[in-house]
Order: structure tokens, then C-alpha cells, then sequence
């Protein structure tokens, strides 16, 4: 029996989750449909913008994600104090940026006519905000918006209607390190795994290109939880160094072959020296699973832990 949402996104336990979403009709999420011919890759550019538009306005950031031909799949974080740290102000212009809100929420948003609202108004609205707040670091809120926005944009497009989605997404916590980078690279080997891609940095629409990319610029990618390496930073970034990351993913992708259609061959060159990042000061440009765990990933003392939690 499946367990129900509330207990499988606890910020107590874990900030951390994996989340994938799949396509139930037959015409692909992207790829190229076989029957019909026709190719809807360009929808892989749809959720990657739509991701950008939401980790611009909640307090949940993209750690990795993969867009395949009829799911997809994310690693999310979610930032809670962020979200109780801003103005009503500020959680108002965030959720408007994607609903109208209400009247009396617009009338606050606007200076001349936030003067002449009532004590008790503004108690209602401050209210309101609070609901908005709560929404804006909630995975399911995110989800919805993600997937809703696909759905009605493919539906317009095949001029049909009805359910686009396998039904609500299928979430996993991940309750310590070892659970987030190695779910992390499964999600960014996804194209590889299947043989859509010869390498990690040749993976369309994966965090991982999106990295490598920004590395050869000499940034990380604005949208995408950066890899800071550095636990006293860990507030502002993934604990992991992004050249041991790297090198994970590309050491991980040499030894999937078995049952698989792509991997790395093992006589091609390191990922580093191959996408031309030897050369990379990383230090300085730090500083300016989803088949055999179920419903949480983690080592054996963190996954007691969780269920002593769970059973309290």
C-alpha cells in the first residue's frame, strides 16, 4: 500500500528528495514518436525553462535533473528558512509572478493603495501570505506547477485533452550524503544508461551538461544548487567539491554496462581532461536510485533513524 505524502516529505528529517514525474499517453513526454514520426524534443526545452522559471520564485533549489523521453526526474532541496525569512512583501511579488493572488493581496502591492487599507485588512493579508509562504517551499506545490504547465502546454499542442501524467509524482527522501551524490549521478547517467548519449557532457537537458558547460565559462550554473565542497558552507551549496563530482560521475558511468545499452568505455579519457577542465582552479571558482530503495534512500543508520522518527 502506497504511503501517503505526508510521510514521505518530512523538512525534519531530510531537506533532500527525489522526485519523478511519468507520461501515461502513448505520444512521448520528448524523443520521437515511432508511430506518427513526429518529434517532440523540443518539449525537453519546456520543463528545463519552466524549472528555471520556479527555482527563480520558491525556496527550493534544483540540485540535478534529467529530461527523458517520457518521464522525468529531479533532485530537489528545499530551503524552508528562506521562505520564513522574507517580507509579506516579498512572498506577495513571488506568487503573483505566478497567480493573481487576490484583490485585497494586489491592492497591498500597490503603494497608494496599501495606505488606505484597514487594520483588519492587512491582518487578512498578512494571513494570506503566510498561506503563500507555506506553498512556496512545498515540493508538492512545485511539482504541480511543473507538471500542470507541461500538461496544458502538450495537451494545446496535440489538441486533446485529459491526463498527461501517470498520476501525482513518486517521491524519495535522501537522508544523508552518500544517498544525495549517488542519486544525484543516477539522475545524470539516466541518458547514458539507456544509450541516448555517449558521455556525461553530451547528455542533453541533464544538470550535468548544464555544470560542465558553466564550468568552461568559469561559473556554476545560476539555477542549479551549486557544489561548493566546503561543509562550513554547506548552507549555500552541495557539500561536495564539483571536481570530485565530476570524477564520480564519470568513474560511475564506466561501470553500468552490464544490462545496460550505454556506457563509457573504459579506455576514454577522464572526464576533466576531456571536456578541457584540468586546467580549472576549482577552489577559487567554488568560492566567487529509484528501483531498489522505495520511498527513502540513505545509509542504514540514517534509515533507522527516519522510522524511529516515523514511529514516534
Amino acid at each position: 500500500m502506497p504511503s501517503p505524502r505526508k510521510s514521505l516529505i518530512c523538512l525534519q528529517n531530510t531537506p533532500y528528495y527525489h522526485c519523478v514525474s511519468r507520461c501515461v499517453r502513448r505520444a512521448f513526454l520528448c524523443g520521437k514518436d515511432r508511430y506518427s514520426g513526429k518529434s517532440y524534443e523540443h518539449r525537453r526545452q519546456w520543463v528545463e525553462d519552466r524549472l528555471i522559471t520556479l527555482t527563480s520564485v520558491f525556496s527550493i533549489d534544483v540540485c540535478a535533473y534529467a529530461v527523458m523521453s517520457n518521464h522525468t526526474h529531479l533532485v530537489l532541496h528545499v530551503d524552508r528558512n528562506e521562505a520564513l525569512s522574507w517580507t509579506t512583501e516579498e512572498v506577495l511579488r513571488r506568487w503573483h509572478s505566478l497567480h493573481k493572488g487576490t484583490v485585497l493581496t494586489q491592492q497591498y502591492m500597490q503603494p497608494a493603495q496599501r495606505a488606505s487599507l484597514t487594520e483588519a485588512q492587512i491582518t487578512t493579508i498578512i494571513s494570506t501570505a503566510n498561506i503563500y509562504r507555506q506553498r512556496l517551499y512545498d515540493i508538492s506545490w512545485f511539482m504541480r506547477l511543473l507538471n500542470e504547465f507541461i500538461a496544458r502546454e502538450a495537451n494545446k499542442e496535440d489538441e486533446c485533452t485529459g491526463r498527461f501524467w501517470e498520476g501525482r509524482f513518486k517521491s524519495q527522501a535522501l537522508l544523508d550524503e552518500a544517498a544525495l551524490v549517488a542519486c544525484m549521478a543516477y539522475v545524470d547517467l539516466n541518458p547514458l544508461r539507456v544509450g541516448l548519449s555517449k558521455t556525461p557532457e553530451t547528455s542533453e537537458f541533464t544538470s550535468i551538461k548544464h555544470r560542465i558547460e558553466a564550468v568552461q565559462l568559469g561559473g556554476q550554473p545560476k539555477f542549479l544548487k551549486p557544489l561548493v565542497g566546503n561543509a562550513s558552507q554547506a548552507l549555500k551549496g552541495l557539500p561536495f567539491n564539483l571536481a570530485d563530482y565530476l570524477t564520480l560521475v564519470d568513474e560511475t558511468a564506466r561501470q553500468i554496462s552490464t544490462g545496460k545499452s550505454g556506457y563509457v568505455l573504459h579506455n576514454t579519457s577522464p572526464i576533466i581532461q576531456r571536456t578541457g577542465l584540468s586546467q580549472i582552479n576549482w577552489n577559487s571558482m567554488v568560492v566567487g536510485i529509484e528501483d531498489i530503495f522505495s520511498n527513502s534512500i540513505g545509509l542504514s543508520i540514517a534509515q533507522r533513524r527516519l522510522a524511529l522518527s516515523r514511529a514516534g
